[in-house]
């Protein structure tokens, strides 16, 4: 019997010392994604807007990621599809944004991990949490805070 897989979402949440405007910007200007995030060619944060960028696996494995942008309120909220190229599976990945007087707390939820394949570390939920921990926990907050 195969063991079913866990479907539910990874949350990361954090506050940073800095405005949601200045955080939003951080998730959506391409220019400042590269500094924290991913090198994408270009990014609207706009419904439809579809984007791709490489990134890398455990043993150095580029992946080819497909997205497409699904929601975006700006200030407010980012949601976006999240495949990979060559492999079955979609998830989601959302951002949301509170102002907390000056400050923004996010909530990053990247659900459908349990449609990637099962036999790959790559994809496995540990390396996502791993993965989101650090871009949010510290790669974002470092990015936003600094002057």
């Amino acid at each position: 019997m195969e063991e079913k897989r866990d479907d539910n979402p990874i949350i990361v949440e954090r506050t940073y010392n800095a405005p949601v405007q200045r955080v939003w910007d951080a998730l959506t200007d391409k220019d400042q994604m590269k500094q924290w995030y991913f090198d994408l060619d270009e990014f609207k944060p706009e419904p439809g807007f579809r984007f791709r960028f490489y990134g890398q696996g455990h043993k150095g494995e580029n992946y080819l990621h497909l997205c497409e942008v699904i929601e975006a309120e700006p200030l407010k909220k980012l949601t976006y599809s999240w495949e990979y190229d060559g492999y079955p599976g979609k998830s989601y990945v959302s951002f949301e944004l509170w102002d907390e007087n000056g400050q923004t707390r996010v909530v990053l939820t990247h659900k459908g991990l349990n449609t990637f394949p099962a036999d790959n570390a790559d994809f496995a939920r540990e390396s996502f949490n791993g993965g989101w921990t650090e871009l949010i926990g510290k790669l974002l907050k470092e990015f936003v805070e600094k002057n």
